[in-house]
């Protein structure tokens, strides 16, 4: 009976110890546990936060400021944009500046140049062709050499319209050729058509889309020695219903879209009914900005509200570069031009123009001591020397107001105030 009881007594302590060795093992595990959930849930350290990024660069290619897992923010894109009157080379422009060996024009725009290479893109309007295989000549064809495309790429341009009425001045062969021209030195252009260009063409910009389409009014009427398949393959024109089309297109590949137009009276400081008409209908269409060209003088701008944000259109740019001075025509304003200065904004989806700025400029000729040329038609002729010249450089105090007469000065500086007040830009 007592060796019975102590059976039981010693598988009863048995027993416990196996309890309490299970219990033991359980908190064991739960501290364990404990340890591992604690070092998954851990913040990570600089070093792991940063390593981490890294391995997030590698796949996107670009720089990653937060954590996969946080919401990017977008950064603010901005670019700014030049754009600029006639470059109509008469031919005493360049025959002017032919030394003996080559054409010497490196100064023609090398005090606007400044202002167009700071600038993200520069767009020029050449009025006329270059055609090697035809006579050099001015108005009324205008044919000049390939100099003059070289100079324009020196001073800064990037991208030439050439959709304007002298285009065929050389045949659809000179329409070829001008843009070879260009082309040939790194440039592009727009306005018209070959196997070489763009149907519209859009250039990215500090991560900014920016569609350039350009039209004519017409082409000297010219264009009536060409097939329906010549006009509509090579010419760009302000058929209404084809800009339609082309605006259309653009707001698909782009973020904002740049019109230039030729369209307009000759020398009219206001547009006429039909400019007003159909560079506002631009507007609507989806052009964002418009630069008018082909008056050969200013015409005054206009900002436009729709759907909540500003357009802009500046009907006529007039002359950068001409032999259109005072003393040829009698008249100050084709001696007269600007550089319009735009900023637009990229922020997340939405683009706008954040802000425009007029830079007046004027056209100088002084002649060159010594040098005359001979003309085909006038015989020997005084050699010039032109530059266009930045208008606020000469107002009282500016950066060459003391290199030229007072009497020049003055005249410049009245060029400036007057394109301002004629320009009325509205951009507050």
């Amino acid at each position: 009976m007592k060796k019975s009881r102590l059976e039981k007594m010693k598988a009863k302590q048995i027993a416990q110890k196996r309890q309490l060795i299970i219990v033991m093992t359980l908190l064991l595990l739960a501290l364990v546990a404990c340890f591992v959930l604690k070092a998954f849930t851990a913040k990570p350290d600089a070093t792991q936060t940063k390593q981490a990024q890294g391995e997030k660069n590698i796949h996107t290619s670009q720089k990653v400021d937060k954590p996969a897992t946080t919401k990017q923010t977008e950064k603010v894109k901005r670019a700014t944009i030049t754009a600029s009157g006639d470059m109509l080379y008469h031919d005493i422009l360049y025959r002017s500046a032919y030394d003996g060996k080559g054409y010497d024009l490196k100064n023609d725009y090398a005090q606007i140049s400044p202002l167009l290479k700071k600038t993200d893109l520069s767009l020029g309007d050449f009025e006329g062709t270059i055609n090697p295989q035809r006579e050099l000549t001015g108005y009324p064809i205008f044919n000049a050499p390939q100099a003059v495309a070289d100079s324009i790429k020196a001073a800064g341009f990037d991208v030439v319209d050439l959709a304007h009425n002298h285009i065929l001045d050389t045949g659809l062969e000179g329409l070829h050729s001008t843009v070879a021209a260009f082309q040939n030195i790194g440039m592009e252009t727009i306005g018209v058509k070959t196997d070489t260009t763009k149907d519209i063409l859009v250039k990215e910009v500090n991560g900014i889309k920016i569609a350039l389409l350009a039209y004519s009014y017409g082409f000297n009427g010219i264009e009536a020695s060409l097939t329906t398949a010549e006009y509509n393959n090579h010419l760009k024109d302000l058929n209404m219903e084809k800009v339609a089309k082309d605006l259309k297109k653009a707001e698909k590949i782009a973020d904002i879209t740049i019109v230039m137009p030729q369209d307009g009276v000759e020398y009219a400081l206001e547009p006429n009914e039909e400019q007003q008409t159909k560079y506002r209908q631009m507007i609507d269409l989806g052009a964002d900005i418009i630069f008018g060209g082909h008056p050969h003088v200013a015409e005054p701008t206009e900002t436009i509200q729709k759907d909540g944000e500003k357009k802009f259109i500046i009907y006529s740019m007039g002359n950068l570069i001409s032999d259109q001075r005072y003393e040829s025509l009698q008249n100050y304003w084709t001696e007269r031009g600007v550089v319009m200065e735009v900023t637009i904004k990229k922020e997340k989806a939405k683009t706008v123009i954040e802000n425009v700025v007029a830079h007046p400029t004027w056209v100088d000729k002084e002649p060159i001591v010594g040098r005359t040329y001979q003309h085909p038609e006038y015989g020997t002729v005084q050699s010039q020397d032109y530059q266009v010249f930045l208008a606020e450089n000469y107002l009282p105090g500016g950066k060459y107001a003391k290199t030229v007469p007072e009497t020049k000065r003055q005249r410049i500086e009245t060029a400036y105030h007057e394109m301002n007040e004629l320009l009325k830009i509205d951009w507050e």
